[in-house]
């Protein structure tokens, strides 16, 4: 018999379940090689280019473009006998499903379905050539039955023509890309499975975006954004507050080696959140230009699974965009994220108890419950804005512990 090898949907993370088959880089009967790329794996995070395991021949698609698999299922069957003849038919049938000759929505195959419409002839405009419900409807598959043609009948007097009824207006039905549907899981099951509070507070920045514009002014140095001093403030917060460097795994509470601190940012599929690693030590200098290199990777659509690995901690600032608030949900795997706004000026009292505008900025830090309780979480949140409201004790290294 064919020696038969199962190549499975791989775990490309510590917190990956599932994975999508976003495409496939081969067909039955293939010759392959070891190291060639066979398919894409896209998960919630990130897509991964995945290589034949050994040499051998493409026996068996286990699974179409757009299948949701659970890690370990299997996605391929490769012959490693080196024989392609009847590579396909000798394949052993498996009970998950073949790819389908056309890629369409289902609400797509119903509409041609009921108007007698053989998908073959319709083009598809989605991803990867998918046909969508609109490429149904713009050849005339509306979805809906015609009626049966019956004999003419003797023509009734002519009456008034009542008003015209405005036609239908028709709402936009936008299908999800296999990316989209399963971050929207991913982030529907978090707020669900994981209990949230919420704690507030207000940094005043004022001396903070005085301190950044001098140091901006020099030649050749690093960028500093608000982001950076946030970054830094929270790495250097957590040095006294290690019981906030926790995160929920296996019913127990883990806590990390090292501080990592994750930013959230746009990337080429939509928001991702990478980590930049071992900050405990780090200058305020050090911790920009760490950030600048993984946001730029990110931005780029260049990041590795471990970009999104680890930390227990994530900032998502909305500033640039001029929203005062965000509270956000927290990242499948870590414990809390702190939403940033844009810095406003607020009139505030100083030590006469005169009235002076100051650059006050939003903070809003989501915990898990199960991990970090309310006072934790209320002491950290104000020794994270003591850090921005002294930021100039961020340029130093922090002090090493007797």
């Amino acid at each position: 018999m064919a020696a038969l090898q199962s190549v499975v949907m791989p775990k490309l993370g510590l917190t990956m379940t599932e994975g999508v088959l976003a495409e496939w880089k081969v067909a039955p009967g293939d010759a392959v090689s070891s190291g060639d790329v066979i398919f894409v794996v896209e998960t919630d995070k990130i897509s991964n280019e995945i290589e034949a395991p050994v040499n051998g021949i493409v026996a068996r698609l286990h699974a179409a473009e757009g299948d949701v698999l659970p890690v370990g299922a299997v996605v391929l069957s490769l012959r490693t006998d080196g024989k392609p003849a009847e590579a396909a038919a000798e394949a052993t049938p498996v009970a998950l499903p073949i790819p389908a000759r056309i890629v369409a929505t289902p609400l797509a195959r119903r509409m041609a379905a009921r108007a007698g419409l053989d998908l073959a002839t319709v083009a598809g405009s989605g991803p990867r050539g998918r046909i969508m419900a609109e490429d149904v409807a713009a050849r005339g598959g509306s979805g809906a039955p015609a009626a049966p043609s019956l004999p003419a009948a003797p023509s009734p007097p002519v009456a008034p023509s009542p008003p015209v009824a405005p036609s239908p207006v028709h709402d936009t039905v936008h299908e999800l890309g296999p990316y989209q549907r399963v971050a929207a899981r991913r982030l529907a099951e978090a707020k669900r499975d994981i209990p949230h509070f919420y704690v507030f507070a207000d940094a005043d920045i004022t001396d903070l975006l005085a301190l950044r514009e001098q140091l901006n002014g020099e030649q050749g140095r690093v960028r500093l954004t608000v982001n950076s001093f946030v970054a830094a403030a929270l790495a250097r917060t957590l040095r006294g507050y290690p019981s906030m460097n926790r995160v929920w795994a296996d019913e127990r509470l883990r806590e990390l080696a090292t501080i990592d601190v994750g930013m959230a940012v746009e990337g080429p599929k939509g928001l991702v959140a990478p980590v930049v690693r071992d900050l405990g030590d780090a200058t305020l200098d050090e911790v920009a230009a760490a950030a600048e290199a993984v946001i730029a990777r990110a931005r780029a659509g260049r990041l590795a699974p471990q970009d999104l690995e680890g930390g227990a901690i994530s900032v998502s600032n909305v500033g640039m965009f001029g929203a005062t608030g965000l509270v956000p949900i927290i990242n499948p795997g870590q414990s809390s994220i702190l939403g940033v706004g844009a810095a406003q000026p607020t009139f505030r009292a100083d030590a006469e108890g005169r009235p002076v505008l100051r650059q006050v900025l939003h903070l809003a830090l989501s915990c898990d419950h199960r991990v970090i309780d309310g006072a934790l979480a209320a002491r950290f949140l104000q020794a994270v804005c003591r850090q921005l409201e002294t930021s100039a004790t961020l340029l130093r290294r922090p002090r090493k512990e007797s």
